[in-house]
């Protein structure tokens, strides 16, 4: 069985819609996927300083990043309870582990990402229901150009963005709930717990701006 055998054979590519658009677009999406794992959606970023932000932009990041994941988890994981089945990827980032400064939007809702997916995914597990949070470090997408954030990317070489879905598609048939790719990611997190908060947040603020 090949790579290409075993991922999903059908994306959803929708927008984000207006609330009450959401129910009907996710209704006709349901009965398209019957049967099929539900993957996440493209979020983004936004590198600026704090107090020269666009605040409209950095609640449309927090409406998409959380109100939107928590919308469709709730939506397809209850179908999937009364199922009996099912697998749900969200995509956090190892961002949700640590504080960032000049991208304290988008961190903070990777840790949203985070705590919600490990809550439900205790929660649904009594259904058959398996929610894996993948944490990924920096990879190749429309992100960078989005976020503003070319410099991170400079000093850390992105993965392909099929690696780590593949990897994670994997991790998730498994039935691991956390996977964070890459070695060098993994010791970044485990370093962070053995040093003041303090600390972390100043050398989190060094990788994202000169």
């Amino acid at each position: 069985e090949s790579d290409t055998d075993i991922m999903p054979e059908e994306i959803l590519d929708e927008d984000i819609p207006d609330p009450a658009e959401f129910e009907s677009m996710l209704d006709e999406s349901a009965e398209d996927l019957a049967g099929e794992d539900i993957g996440g959606y493209e979020d983004f970023g936004d590198r600026e300083d704090f107090v020269k932000m666009n605040i409209e932009k950095q609640i449309k990041m927090s409406e998409v990043n959380c109100n939107a994941l928590l919308f469709l988890c709730h939506y397809f994981g209850t179908k999937m309870a009364m199922a009996r089945e099912g697998h749900i990827i969200n995509v956090s980032s190892i961002a949700g582990f640590i504080p960032g400064p000049y991208m304290c939007t988008y961190h903070a809702t990777k840790g949203y990402v985070l705590l919600l997916s490990e809550s439900i995914g205790y929660e649904l597990a009594k259904y058959n229901v398996k929610v894996l949070t993948l944490c990924p470090g920096p990879f190749k997408s429309n992100f960078v150009k989005l976020a503003h954030n070319d410099y991170t990317f400079k000093k850390i070489k992105p993965f392909e963005a099929s690696e780590v879905a593949l990897k994670a598609y994997k991790a998730s048939k498994k039935g691991k709930r956390l996977l964070i790719t890459g070695v060098k990611n993994k010791l970044t997190i485990f370093v962070t717990r053995l040093f003041p908060r303090r600390l972390v947040t100043v050398s989190s603020a060094k990788t994202m701006k000169e």
